[in-house]
C-alpha cells in the first residue's frame, strides 16, 4: 500500500470526523474525575460492529490518545486526578493553579501530551518490529525488577522524609494484597467479605485520596473564590520556548515512555511515574518538585502520552495487551475480524498501516482541542467552591462506579 492511498484514505471526511470526535470524547471523559480512557473506550466498543476497520479503531485509538491530556485538566485545577497516570501531574500543576498560574499550567501540560504522544506514534511506526521482539524478552523475573525499581522511586519523591515514602510504599503493597491470590486462588485479608474477593481497585483509591480528600479541604476553607485574584496571562507561545528549552528532558521522558510503554502490564502510570523521578533525580533544583515546578509536569505528560504509541507495538505485532486500554482495543480488532499478531502485519497491511498513519491525527487534534479547553477551563478556578465541590463529589461518584458497578468502590 502507498503513501498515497494511506493519505487518501485518512482525510476522507468520515475518518477525519470519527477520528477528531473520538480525540474530543476522550478529552471530554478524561477531564471528568473516575472516568478514563479505558471506560471510554469500553462504552463505544459495540459501536465497532458494521463500522469500517480504520475508522472504528480510529475512533477508538482517537479516545486513547485524547484522555491522557482530559486527565490533567481536573488534576491541576481541581486535584483530583482521575487516573494513576494524571497523579505525578498533579503533584506541581495544582500548586501552579494555587499560584494563578492554572493555564500556563495545562499549557505545559497539552504541549508535553502532544510531544510525547508524537514520539509514541513514530515509534509505533518506525520501530516495531525491533522494539516488539525486545519486549519478549522480559519474563517475570525482569518485570520484577522493574516494579521494584518502580518501589524506589517512591523514595526520590520523598525528599527528606524518606519514612513518609516508606510507609507509602508499605500501604500499597498492603492495598495490593487485597483480594484473589492469582497463583494460588486463595482469599487474602478479605474478612470474609465477598466484594473484596475481586481486590481493591485503583481508581477508586485515586480519587478518594486526591479529589475526595481535596474536597473536603476545600470545605474547611469555607466559602469564596478558589483563587481570587485573576488568572495569569502567558501565551501559548512562551510556553513551547520554555518546554522547548528543556529538550533534552522531553526526549528523555518521552523515550523512557515509549519502552516502558510497550512493556506488557505497565502503561501510562509506570511511565508517568518513572518520568517523573528521573525529572527529579536530574534536575537543578530538585526541592521545588511538588511546588510548582514546571519539569514535573513535562516529564508526567511526556511520559505517560508516549506509552500510549508504544503500548499499540506489542498489541499489533505481538497479539499482546501493553495496557488496559490496549486490551480493550484487542477486542476491537477482533470484532472486526482481525486478529492482532503478526498476520495484521502481513494479511491485513493496509488497514494496520493506515491505522497506525492515522494515530498521528488524533496527535494534532489533541493539541488543537487541548488548546482551546484550557481557555475554556481555566476560569473554573474563579467558581465559587460552593458549586465545585458537590459537582465535582458528584462526578466522582459517578466515575468511581462505573468502572466495576460495585457500591463498595463508593465506599
Amino acid at each position: 500500500m502507498s503513501l498515497i492511498d494511506i493519505m487518501l484514505r485518512l482525510f476522507n471526511v468520515d475518518t477525519l470526523l470519527l477520528t477528531a470526535g473520538g480525540t474530543l470524547a476522550g478529552i471530554l471523559l478524561g477531564a471528568i474525575p473516575g472516568l478514563s480512557g479505558p471506560i471510554g473506550v469500553a462504552i463505544l466498543l459495540p459501536l465497532n460492529f458494521g463500522m469500517d476497520p480504520v475508522n472504528g479503531l480510529l475512533l477508538l485509538g482517537g479516545i486513547y490518545m485524547g484522555a491522557n491530556v482530559g486527565d490533567s485538566i481536573s488534576a491541576i485545577l481541581l486535584n483530583t486526578p482521575g487516573t494513576g497516570e494524571a497523579a505525578c501531574t498533579a503533584l506541581n500543576g495544582f500548586p501552579m493553579a494555587a499560584q494563578r498560574r492554572a493555564k500556563e499550567a495545562l499549557f505545559y501540560s497539552i504541549f508535553s501530551s502532544f510531544v510525547g504522544g508524537l514520539a509514541g506514534v513514530l515509534a509505533l511506526l518506525c520501530l516495531t518490529p525491533v522494539l516488539s521482539s525486545f519486549a519478549l524478552k522480559f519474563g517475570p523475573p525482569e518485570m520484577f525488577m522493574l516494579g521494584l525499581a518502580g518501589l524506589t522511586i517512591v523514595g526520590s519523591l520523598s525528599g527528606s522524609r524518606l519514612s513518609k515514602g516508606f510507609f507509602a510504599v508499605a500501604f500499597g503493597i498492603l492495598i495490593s494484597l487485597v483480594g484473589t491470590d492469582i497463583n494460588t486462588g486463595q482469599y487474602r485479608f478479605t474478612f470474609g467479605m465477598r466484594d473484596l474477593r475481586a481486590g481493591i481497585d485503583l481508581i477508586p483509591l485515586i480519587v478518594g485520596f486526591f479529589a475526595i480528600a481535596e474536597m473536603v479541604t476545600l470545605t474547611r476553607m469555607g466559602a469564596g473564590s478558589f483563587v481570587e485574584s485573576r488568572l495569569q496571562n502567558i501565551t501559548f507561545l512562551r510556553v513551547v520556548r520554555d518546554v522547548m528549552r528543556k529538550w533534552t528532558l522531553l526526549l528523555r521522558t518521552s523515550l523512557l515512555g515509549v519502552g516502558i510503554g510497550i512493556l506488557p502490564g505497565t502503561g501510562g502510570a509506570v511511565s508517568a511515574f518513572v518520568g517523573y523521578g528521573e525529572a527529579r533525580r536530574v534536575s537543578k533544583s530538585p526541592e521545588t518538585f511538588g511546588k510548582g515546578n514546571p519539569e514535573g509536569i513535562i516529564a508526567a505528560e511526556s511520559a505517560n502520552n508516549a506509552a500510549v504509541g508504544g503500548s499499540l507495538i506489542p498489541l499489533l505485532a505481538l497479539g499482546i495487551s501493553g495496557s488496559a486500554t490496549a486490551a480493550i482495543l484487542y477486542g476491537a480488532l477482533t470484532i472486526q475480524g482481525l486478529v492482532p499478531g503478526p498476520e495484521l502485519l502481513t494479511d491485513y497491511r493496509d488497514i494496520t498501516l493506515t491505522f497506525m498513519s492515522g494515530m498521528l491525527i488524533t496527535v494534532f487534534v489533541m493539541l488543537a482541542v487541548g488548546l482551546v479547553s484550557a481557555r475554556l477551563f481555566a476560569p473554573i478556578l474563579k467558581l465559587n467552591v460552593a458549586y465545585i465541590i458537590p459537582a465535582v463529589i458528584v462526578l466522582s461518584a459517578i466515575g468511581v462506579y462505573s468502572v466495576r458497578n460495585s457500591l463498595l468502590d463508593l465506599a
